[in-house]
C-alpha cells in the first residue's frame, strides 16, 4: 500500500497538517479506528526506515487520511516528510494500534502534549455527538502558537455544552489568559473528584509515566488509563 500526498501547510512552528490519500491493490474504502496510526516506511541515507504516526482525522468515505507531525531536527523520516511535494507518494502498512476509546464509551478525559493531539482530533471528530458521554480535552504545549487545531476545538466547545477544551501553556506570553504550567497540574480540576471515568494519554514518554503514576496514587484502576506515548 502507498500513501499519495495531496497537500500539506503548516500549524504551527515545525509542525504540519498532512492530507494523504491511500492507494492499495483495490479501491476499497481505507477504513480505521480512530485513535489508531499508519506507519510509513522508506529508505533513506542508504538505510530503510519505517516509522509510525497516529492518524489525526476521522474515517471518510474515501481514501483520505490527515496527520499531524512536527519535524525533527536529525529527523531523516520528519525531514523527508516535510519536504515532500503534492504528487509524491511513501511506502505504508495497514493502520494498527489499540489506543482506541473503550466501548460504549464513557465520560472520558483526554491528555495531550504537542503531537500528541493528533489522535485525539481522530476520536472527537468520530464520537463527539449530541447524546455522547462528556468529554475534556486538557491540551498542553509550551506557546500559544503551538495549539495546534485550537479554533476548530473552540468551536467544538461551542457546538457541544459537554465538551471541554482546556489549554494549557507552559510558558505563556504576557497576553495570555488561559490555564498555565504542565498538564500535571490540572489533573485534580478536570477529573472533579470523580474515579469513574477514562482517562486517555498521549505524548512524551515523561509526561505519559507521570500522569500514570499520578491516578494510581488518587485511586484510578489501571484499565482506566489508556495511553500511547513516544520519545
Amino acid at each position: 500500500m502507498r500513501a499519495k500526498l495531496i497537500e500539506s501547510f503548516e500549524l504551527a512552528p515545525e509542525v504540519r497538517h498532512f492530507v494523504f490519500e491511500a492507494e492499495g491493490p483495490d479501491d476499497s474504502r481505507f477504513d480505521f479506528v480512530p485513535g489508531q496510526f499508519v506507519s510509513f516506511s522508506a529508505r533513506l541515507a542508504g538505510k530503510p526506515i519505517t516509522r509510525a504516526y497516529s492518524i489525526a482525522s476521522a474515517p471518510a468515505r474515501g481514501n483520505r487520511f490527515e496527520l499531524c507531525l512536527n519535524r525533527v531536527s536529525q529527523g531523516l523520516f520528519s525531514n523527508f516528510l516535510f519536504e515532500m511535494k503534492p504528487g509524491g507518494e511513501v511506502e505504508m502498512q495497514s493502520p494498527l494500534g489499540m489506543f482506541v476509546m473503550r466501548q460504549p464509551p464513557r465520560e472520558s478525559l483526554f491528555i495531550a502534549t504537542g503531537t500528541g493531539v493528533a489522535p485525539f482530533r481522530s476520536m472527537l471528530q468520530s464520537h463527539l455527538a449530541e447524546s455522547g458521554p462528556a468529554i475534556t480535552l486538557l491540551f498542553g504545549v509550551r506557546h500559544q502558537s503551538h495549539l495546534m487545531y485550537g479554533a476548530e476545538f473552540e468551536q467544538l466547545a461551542l457546538r457541544f455544552p459537554h465538551f471541554r477544551y482546556w489549554p494549557t501553556l507552559s510558558r505563556p506570553g504576557a497576553d495570555w489568559g488561559g490555564r498555565t504550567g504542565r498538564v500535571q497540574r490540572h489533573i485534580d480540576e478536570a477529573v472533579g473528584g470523580r474515579r469513574d471515568i477514562d482517562v486517555y494519554l498521549c505524548g512524551l514518554k515523561a509526561m505519559v509515566d507521570d500522569v500514570r503514576q499520578r491516578l494510581k496514587g488518587a485511586g484510578f484502576d489501571r484499565k482506566q488509563v489508556l495511553y500511547e506515548q513516544y520519545d
